[in-house]
């Protein structure tokens, strides 16, 4: 319980939805062609979803690392871990998400589809710049592995 009140939510949650919103705002304006202003209102809609997810996968990803010990492996282990936690967590909360919205299977299979594709390249940069934002909180690397 006292992860959620912590500087790790905060920084975890800071980062999250600082690279979210950047990067969506990109996809939003260059990929799907929405005027910025429609981006910045989606972008600020997104926000209390982001802030439920954010603590919750900078758990899963801490646990994801410790499972693969990656945690001081080698650039390519990095990459590949950080992609497995992505495309393990994003996906199947933007799918419920798109069930809860009313969206068909088809729908959710399609869209799930390219956020794994986006996954792959959106990955590991959100790793880097969360542990950024770690580090700017004063944060270990994963809880418990500082000397």
């Amino acid at each position: 319980m006292r992860y959620w009140f912590s500087k790790r939510s905060l920084a975890d949650t800071f980062a999250f939805i600082s690279f979210a919103f950047v990067t969506g705002l990109f996809f939003e304006i260059v990929v799907t062609g929405l005027s910025v202003e429609q981006s910045l209102q989606s972008r600020l809609v997104n926000i209390p979803v982001n802030i439920l997810i954010a603590s919750p996968y900078g758990l899963f990803r801490d646990w994801i690392f410790k499972l693969f010990n990656a945690i001081n492996a080698s650039q390519l282990k990095r990459s590949a871990v950080d992609t497995l936690a992505f495309v393990l967590f994003h996906p199947v909360i933007y799918g419920l998400t798109l069930v809860a919205v009313g969206a068909n299977v088809e729908q959710i299979v399609t869209a799930c589809s390219v956020l794994i594709i986006a996954s792959i390249f959106m990955a590991r940069p959100y790793g880097i710049y969360l542990q950024f934002c770690r580090n700017l909180f004063r944060i270990e690397v994963i809880p418990g592995t500082a000397s």
